[in-house]
C-alpha cells in the first residue's frame, strides 16, 4: 500500500478491520465486484451505513476485511487489494 490513500481503522476484539480509502474514485460496492473477479472477497462498506442521508462519501469508500485466515491467504488477499487500489487511482505523471 506503499504511496496509497488508504486509512486501517484499527479493530478493537473484532476479527475484521476496516480499509479506508478516501477518495475512492469508485464505489466500493465496484471496488467489491473488482476484487471478487479477482478471488479476493470483501464486504462492501455501504451494507454498513443503511438510513444514512445521501452524500456522505465515507459510506462508497471503505471494505470491511476479516483477516481470521490462514496468513499466506491474507498476505495474498492485500497484495491483491493493494493492486486493484494501484490500477484505480490516478497515477501521477512523472
Amino acid at each position: 500500500f506503499a504511496g496509497l490513500p488508504y486509512r486501517v481503522h484499527v479493530p478493537e476484539g473484532a476479527f475484521f478491520l476496516w480499509l479506508w480509502f478516501p477518495g475512492l474514485p469508485i464505489t466500493s460496492r465496484a471496488l467489491y465486484e473488482r476484487l471478487k473477479a479477482r478471488g479476493v472477497l470483501v464486504v462492501s462498506g455501504d451494507w454498513f451505513f443503511p438510513g444514512l442521508a445521501a452524500g456522505w462519501s465515507h459510506t462508497d469508500e471503505c471494505l470491511r476485511l476479516t483477516y481470521s485466515q490462514d496468513e499466506a491467504e491474507v498476505r495474498r488477499g492485500i497484495a491483491l487489494i493493494a493492486d486493484e487500489i494501484r490500477r484505480i487511482f490516478p497515477q501521477p505523471e512523472h
